[in-house]
């Protein structure tokens, strides 16, 4: 372990990161989505209660070329197939625990950089807001994370922006669609709504994800389908659910939906 994971959480925040303290399955130890970000007594009485809790940042001012090298992936191979590797260089960069690397950049002004997982072969962009990523000096097992320097982070050069812009490929709506609002909604609009908005406020989630699969499955959704849906609605959502209270629900809508159709053909 180490010692003063909790002066690298002071020393982060201090330089104006928004501070998550990871477990050591890097998942987050705390609720953060759209929060502020803690403050130094905050940091403090967190890291007593889990002294080895890891340290992410999240990805609010920043965002970072998240290469992975591990399990026979090589997103090394990807980068270097861009032949640009002077847009990676001259900005601040870490090697992960996996041996992997994160490449930061900080968010241009006047520019949406959105999330995109699967950028590249093994190579991710995390971008949203609401994520974060792992730093030095958090470990992995007995494997850390390492900065490989200190150089400020920088904008992404102009021909890295233009590969983002082009992956992301930002649609607008035509000009003519601005005052345009459906009218008629069914129940089948609300489901596919849900999968882009999100299951709504904490407190209705549980049963707005137990409707939402329940619909699915009673218009003859796959259950497969429905369970990879609901798992997309569900990041959609500002508060998302744990994954296995998910997982829950989805089995228990499926066993209900065969408990149902068993009855109807009885």
């Amino acid at each position: 372990m180490h010692p003063n994971l909790v002066n690298y959480a002071l020393s982060y925040a201090e330089h104006g990161f928004s501070v998550i303290p990871i477990g050591n399955n890097k998942r987050p130890l705390i609720k953060f989505a759209n929060k502020p970000p803690l403050e130094g007594d905050e940091i403090k009485q967190i890291w007593n209660k889990y002294p080895t809790a890891n340290i992410a940042l999240k990805t609010d001012k920043f965002f970072v070329i998240d290469v992975d090298r591990h399990s026979g992936e090589d997103g090394m191979k990807s980068i270097k197939a861009l032949n640009h590797d002077e847009w990676f260089k001259n900005t601040l960069c870490e090697r992960t625990a996996h041996n992997g690397f994160h490449f930061f950049f900080t968010k241009p002004k006047n520019l949406k950089i959105q999330q995109n997982i699967g950028f590249l072969p093994s190579v991710d962009l995390k971008a949203h807001e609401n994520n974060y990523v792992v730093v030095a000096p958090s470990m992995l097992g007995d494997k850390s994370y390492k900065w490989l320097n200190n150089e400020p982070m920088r904008e992404p050069p102009q021909g890295l922006i233009d590969l983002i812009l082009e992956k992301q490929k930002e649609f607008k709506p035509v000009e003519q669609l601005e005052g345009y609002k459906p009218t008629g909604k069914t129940q089948t609009t609300e489901l596919f709504e849900k999968i882009a908005n999100g299951l709504g406020k904490t407190g209705g989630r549980n049963n707005a994800l137990a409707s939402f699969i329940g619909g699915l499955l009673f218009r003859n959704v796959d259950p497969e389908v429905a369970a990879k849906l609901a798992v997309i609605a569900n990041d959609n959502t500002e508060d998302s659910l744990p994954l296995n209270e998910v997982e829950r629900t989805v089995n228990s809508m499926i066993e209900k939906e065969i408990r149902r159709r068993e009855t109807s053909n009885g």
